[in-house]
């Protein structure tokens, strides 16, 4: 065997190799090859190792696992005419992998485009109001929205999140300048009901005075005894009022007398 015949053999032995290793393909747990002959979808193969035919086949490998990105920041018009800034992430996974890759381009990057427009339409659907303190509600309703529209792509929208709001100094200093208003408002309230409170139980106090007035006589000297405590002075009655204490002395104890029997 000449020198020829064992340097075309080494190139054959080269070239058999070669074909026999891009033939065998090997996918991971969380892959999935999607296959072409002449063209034409096979369909998608693994986990596992597998072959498929050299020239003749294409193969894609897809990842299966939950992706996440950020959504570009995007400038939003509120219902009530405001402009905010909004940051937010979306994450989705492949659950065709077939579909990934015959129904849309690039996924990835149509799932990105998508999930900035259906962004900003919802939230300009809605007042600032709406969006600072429903963003959880919001987040739900973009990413149905989104798997709505990337379903027929084999894609699966997991979630959306709304990271940030961002607003102008402006606005900021006037949503400051609301909060403290409503606090002052809620203060106000409190004390008028507190003296709303106030002024019923007077106002039962002096009907219950009026309506005996031995209790209304009774609470006088009362005051004028605990002003005389302070100052040090001596309460002197008149006759009629000395009767009008034993009075009251003698209902106390008629009323002590029956709550015993």
């Amino acid at each position: 065997m000449g020198l020829i015949e064992i340097f075309l053999g080494l190139i054959a032995f080269i070239i058999l190799i070669s074909i026999l290793s891009s033939a065998i393909k090997v996918v991971r747990e969380y892959e999935r090859g999607v296959i072409f002959r002449l063209g034409r979808l096979i369909g998608a193969k693994g986990p596992g190792i597998f072959f498929i035919i050299p020239i003749v086949d294409k193969f894609i490998k897809i990842d299966l696992r939950v992706v996440a990105f950020d959504v570009p920041k995007q400038r939003v018009i509120t219902k009530d005419n405001v402009s905010v800034d909004v940051d937010a992430a979306v994450y989705y996974r492949v659950f065709d992998p077939a579909k990934a890759v015959v129904q849309v381009e690039d996924y990835f990057r149509a799932t990105n485009l998508l999930a900035q427009t259906t962004l900003r339409d919802v939230l300009g659907q809605v007042e600032l109001d709406e969006l600072l303190t429903k963003r959880e509600e919001l987040s739900k309703k973009i990413g149905e929205i989104l798997d709505t529209y990337t379903d027929p792509w084999g894609i699966k929208v997991v979630a959306v999140a709304i990271k940030d709001v961002s607003m102008p100094e402006t606005m900021l200093r006037a949503i400051a300048k609301q909060a403290e208003a409503e606090r002052e408002k809620r203060s106000r309230i409190i004390v008028a009901e507190g003296e709303y409170i106030a002024a019923e139980k007077i106002a039962a106090a002096a009907k219950r005075y009026m309506e005996s007035p031995l209790a209304l006589r009774l609470r006088e000297l009362q005051t004028l005894t605990e002003i005389a405590r302070e100052k040090n002075l001596v309460v002197v009655t008149t006759t009629t009022e000395a009767t009008d204490i034993g009075k009251l002395a003698a209902m106390v104890k008629a009323l002590q007398e029956k709550e015993i029997k």
